[in-house]
């Protein structure tokens, strides 16, 4: 069956390149829950270092696709996957908390 899929190294890339992408985000970022509290007070700041965590993800998944061309595919389906369901909830968050009348936990 792993041959059908592609192999098992193949699915192992998958997880660690999107891995490496939710970390990276994690660690430049706020959680999308904190963005939407907060994003009447802190939206850009928040999204600026949602975009800087893309960016250091996506120069670390196309690190492993060179360094490892054999797994090329599944780094950057990873990478890409990842980055952009990240990318879309920080996005909802922002919208969300935006419309939202509830109070913010900063001032």
């Amino acid at each position: 069956m792993p041959e059908v899929l592609g192999g098992q190294s193949d699915g192992i890339a998958f997880l660690v390149s999107a891995g490496i992408v939710y970390e990276i985000i994690a660690a430049a970022c706020s959680s999308p829950q904190t963005t939407e509290i907060n994003a009447k007070s802190r939206s850009e700041t928040l999204m600026k270092w949602v975009n800087i965590g893309v960016g250091q993800a996506a120069i670390f998944v196309i690190a492993a696709a060179v360094i490892d061309k054999k797994h090329s595919s599944p780094i950057l389906a990873g990478g890409v996957l990842a980055a952009v369901l990240m990318y879309v909830q920080y996005v909802h968050a922002k919208a969300a908390g935006l419309r939202s009348d509830e109070p913010g936990t900063e001032t």
